[in-house]
């Protein structure tokens, strides 16, 4: 904040963690909390929150740790952005990932 000046506005969501934090470096008044205002903050958090709100049955982070280093492996071999090619491409990419997965299973 020194860098470039106090901020005229800044946008959050409902937290109240984003209010105390306001509170103490003195900028509640400058805080806007909307429906579609933080959008562009809150779309990056997607899929970080997908997999937290799946991770919270785990009661040792130590079991969480090694199931995201697998699941992240795994996601990772067989997501395929879909959008991004046509569907007989998309399948071929989703055979051989099939196949390659089968041969590590095997293996």
């Amino acid at each position: 904040m020194r860098k470039h000046g106090r901020p005229e506005v800044i946008v959050t969501d409902r937290l109240r963690s984003y209010g105390a934090a306001l509170k103490e470096i003195g900028a509640v008044d400058r805080q806007e909390t909307g429906r579609w205002l933080n959008n562009r903050a809150e779309t990056s958090h997607l899929p970080f929150r997908r997999r937290e709100r799946a991770m919270q049955r785990f009661r040792r982070i130590r079991c969480l740790q090694k199931f995201a280093a697998v699941h992240a492996s795994v996601y990772n071999h067989f997501n395929q952005e879909r959008s991004l090619s046509s569907r007989d491409i998309f399948k071929q990419h989703r055979a051989a990932a099939l196949a390659e997965w089968r041969q590590l299973g095997a293996a």
